[in-house]
């Protein structure tokens, strides 16, 4: 089976209300989605995250590669463009571009084989999976000590057992604001926090024990991910997990992360760390580790059905008779086309979402949904 033509789909929406993390502002969302056509009709979706335009750009320049390409051998292809752009792409946009590559080629071959990826990586552990909500970022107006809080009593309300507050901006603000969730949502709800890499060393481990006995359940990116032994001063200097990764690349960039146990949790995004062929390496090496694996989402359907497949495989750490499972990330923030590149969309039923079991990712594509939204 040949791969004859392969698309990029650049899509754009502009926000109603903007928000910002710690160091950046989202006016639009946008994505850029991979189509790979093959000359047996069988068609597969993938999407990269990060800036899609040049993402985009470098998917193209791949074309020649993968066209007349066996569409089955997902090792061989993955490689094949690794090898290509490694002398500058070990990291980046470039393997954000193989990303959705890989997860488009394996939405084929569950195609082909008429099974769910999962079902082709070795059967699932699970069938469905616990979400958190993401969202809580910054608004240009109001008072986040209110707004925040209102937002996580929305998301416990829709049935979310864990939320996930954006910190990073100031200790003292960012402080006031988890204790006044924390006070909100009570003491059952799961709540982690997230900097973004909004803090260096000193700030991080102030901001963590200052806010110790509210249980937060992580803390994420607390500096910026070049500094791995910053990460290890703060993971030593708190009682708080760490976890990251989000900005890091393949087996080998995590290699150094796991050996120097520089993170209690890893969180890969299955659409820039390498797509679905690397990210269970990574898992796996998480795992040998003793290190958590809980990946990084952040897109549209497509990203989340292929982050769903993985979850599925994903082994227990460790295993026992009441192993802990991994959680899926549940973006809640405005995103205009999120689900409507579905014809059926993904949602939760409180906080607990299904993992998609038709072939290949699962999931049917609404072409004029994207066309609604595609601007490239």
């Amino acid at each position: 089976m040949m791969i004859v033509d392969v698309t990029t789909h650049v899509l754009e929406a502009p926000l109603t209300i903007p928000f910002r993390w710690s160091f950046n502002r989202a006016d639009i969302r946008q994505t850029v989605l991979v189509e790979i056509t093959t000359d047996t009709g069988i068609t597969g979706w993938g999407e990269c995250f990060g800036p899609s335009r040049p993402i985009a750009a470098i998917i193209r320049s791949f074309k020649p590669i993968l066209l007349g390409a066996d569409a089955l051998a997902t090792e061989l292809i993955w490689q094949t463009l690794y090898d290509r752009c490694r002398d500058q792409g070990q990291k980046g946009m470039p393997i954000c571009a193989i990303s959705g590559i890989d997860i488009a080629l394996w939405d084929i071959k569950g195609k082909h084989f008429n099974a769910p990826v999962h079902q082709l990586m070795g059967g699932p552990l699970r069938t469905e999976v616990e979400a958190y909500a993401t969202g809580m970022y910054r608004r240009d107006d109001g008072n986040p000590l209110e707004y925040l809080v209102e937002e996580a009593l929305g998301y416990v309300a829709e049935g979310f057992r864990g939320v996930k507050l954006k910190i990073g901006f100031d200790v003292e603000g960012d402080v006031a604001i988890a204790s006044a969730v924390r006070k909100a949502v009570g003491p059952d709800v799961k709540l982690m926090m997230d900097a973004n890499h909004g803090y260096d060393v000193i700030d991080a481990i102030r901001m963590g024990r200052m806010v110790e006995d509210l249980d937060i359940r992580w803390f994420e990116e607390p500096v910026v991910p070049e500094d791995l032994a910053g990460y290890r001063e703060v993971k030593a200097a708190l009682k708080i997990p760490l976890s990251g990764g989000e900005c890091d690349y393949t087996r080998y960039g995590f290699r150094e992360i796991l050996a120097t146990r520089s993170m209690d949790i890893v969180q890969p995004d299955t659409c820039a760390a390498g797509g679905l062929s690397e990210c269970k390496k990574i898992a796996d090496m998480a795992v040998a580790h003793g290190i958590r694996y809980i990946p990084h989402v952040w897109g549209t359907g497509i990203g989340l059905s292929a982050s769903m497949q993985l979850l599925a495989v994903l082994p227990h750490n460790p295993p026992g008779w009441n192993p802990t499972e991994p959680l899926l990330e549940f973006d809640r923030s405005e995103h205009p086309f999120r689900q409507a590149v579905l014809k059926q969309p993904l949602e939760h039923v409180k906080g607990i979402v299904q993992v998609p079991t038709g072939p290949g990712l699962g999931i049917e594509i609404d072409r004029e949904g994207i066309r609604r939204f595609e601007v490239d």
